[in-house]
């Protein structure tokens, strides 16, 4: 039995403690918040509460892994899981709307068809038939395996060129596939919004990142009653059945090192806590003032873009009476300047209109009775830098302020008398997540291609004894990538260097 420290109470690091738990392991974690989550968290006020970070869940066949690897129970017994449908619903700059069904392409190449004119569909059909090729070409080694020693064919775009005509030379970015490939604004409009989705600008953004769309609508989305939080809470108390300690309000300041090797890791009040493995769940500042754990590649991609790094703005908003019937839980309401949109990313400024993901969960547990809880979220550059510089992004409070107003106004093409209903509202920014979790951006998934400037840190450190879990480390951010990421740690752990993946 093995003496493991886990620095952070993220959802990858829990999904590592839990696992190495049920492997006999001893499982400390020390997080340097009052409590666990990470990013995952809760805002509460007058009977109403909100999700502040990722709303829906995707690749749901993450999770029961864990459930069912550390306590042979399903996933649905430990939370109710909804799915949802319809998926989305989308409305554009000039007023034309699509709903789109979960996991459903024939439904969904019917529903364009029907709302954007004959021949989208199957454009969009298209379109994922090369999206699955980019996904069957990179799942495995970006979700599933340990990143390699050597990345050099990660960085390469699985993304496959079109065959024949005028388009020989592969997109380089996702803009250009909605440019080349689907030929209507709006197609490309729907394309780009999941990229934004997960903190990515689809003008710099490789091509590979067709893989989300993918994802999303091959797999499904999903809700879990009571908010995505209420699944934080399920990993938690799997933790503690697991007998996993949770150490709260205690930052970890640096890793001891002896002989070449993690020992363990010294706490800002002083204390050290030995081990003979360490697990980082959570940016240290330590370890990248030491250079054992890379920010992020800084270097410019191939085409002479460099990548923008995001966090996200969101506004919890409580209104006056239920939401009407056939409400969409979720409609994505698109920005009439998408060029101006990624102009504001990549100069690191608020733009005038920005594309808004407007949130409407009809869960009782939320609201007090006879009202609504809605979250609006929009990305928005975040600092640069790695931790040691770290800072909320520049901007008055009234600046910031003013871009709220102007995502309320676009959310009113989502939720009908938003103006008149609102009781009031609370303002969240990259400053509220840097004060949560040491950290202002939200980390993305793994994208192959870019030159592999979108791989994160391997799970495997520089440093024998130490490994990295969490959207900080391989595969990535987003709920599903951050539990295989614990996944993969426990099984380095577990079985050592000849762990090959999951199964």
């Amino acid at each position: 039995m093995a003496r493991i420290v886990v620095i952070g109470a993220g959802m990858g690091a829990m999904a590592a403690a839990a696992r190495l738990a049920v492997a006999g392991h001893r499982v400390t974690v020390y997080e340097r918040a009052d409590t666990y989550g990470g990013a995952v968290r809760r805002f509460e006020r007058d009977g109403f509460a909100f999700d502040t970070g990722p709303g829906l869940l995707h690749l749901p066949a993450v999770w029961r892994d864990f459930f069912v690897k550390t306590g042979k129970e399903p996933l649905e017994k430990c939370v109710e899981l909804v799915q949802v449908d319809p998926a989305s619903r989308h409305v554009f700059p000039d007023g034309t709307a699509v709903t789109l069904p979960n996991a459903s392409r024939a439904g969904i190449v019917s529903a364009l068809d029907g709302a954007l004119g004959a021949g989208a569909g199957e454009r969009w059909g298209e379109f994922l038939v090369r999206a699955r090729d980019a996904w069957d070409r990179s799942r495995r080694p970006l979700l599933e395996e340990p990143l390699p020693a050597d990345t050099s064919s990660l960085a390469r775009d699985p993304y496959p060129a079109l065959k024949g005509g005028l388009w020989r030379r592969p997109a380089r970015t996702l803009a250009e596939v909605g440019r080349r490939e689907l030929r209507d604004p709006r197609l490309a409009a729907l394309l780009e919004s999941h990229a934004l989705a997960y903190g990515f600008d689809p003008a710099t953004a490789p091509a590979s990142a067709a893989v989300l769309p993918y994802m999303e609508q091959t797999f499904g989305s999903w809700y879990v009653r009571g908010g995505i939080r209420a699944l934080a809470e399920a990993v938690h108390e799997r933790c503690l059945a697991r007998k996993v300690e949770f150490v709260l309000g205690a930052e970890v300041t640096d890793v001891r090192i002896e002989d070449g090797r993690a020992v363990g890791v010294q706490l800002a009040d002083g204390r050290t806590a030995e081990a003979d493995h360490v697990v980082a769940g959570a940016p240290v500042p330590a370890l990248y003032r030491d250079q054992v754990l890379p920010w992020g590649s800084q270097d410019e991609w191939p085409h002479h873009q460099s990548v923008v790094r995001t966090g996200r703005v969101t506004l919890c908003l409580a209104l006056s009476g239920t939401r009407e019937a056939g409400a969409a839980h979720r409609t994505v309401v698109h920005s009439p300047d998408r060029a101006g949109e990624s102009a504001a990313l990549a100069a690191g400024r608020l733009c005038d209109r920005p594309t808004v993901v407007v949130l409407r969960p009809d869960d009782e547990r939320l609201r007090p009775g006879g009202h609504e809880a809605v979250t609006v979220t929009a990305t928005v550059t975040a600092a640069a830098g790695g931790p040691s510089s770290d800072r909320p992004p520049g901007g008055d409070d009234a600046g910031v302020e003013a871009f709220a107003d102007r995502m309320a106004a676009a959310a009113e093409a989502a939720v009908p008398g938003l103006r008149e209903r609102l009781l009031w509202r609370e303002v969240r920014t990259p400053a509220d997540t840097f004060r949560e979790t040491g950290t202002s951006r939200v980390p993305g998934p793994a994208l192959a291609g870019a030159g592999g400037a979108l791989l994160p840190a391997a799970n495997v450190s520089p440093v024998p004894g130490m490994y990295f879990a969490g959207g900080w480390s391989h595969p990535g951010g987003g709920l599903a990538h951050s539990g295989m990421s614990g996944a993969l740690v426990a099984g380095l752990i577990v079985e050592g260097a000849d762990f090959r993946g999951s199964q």
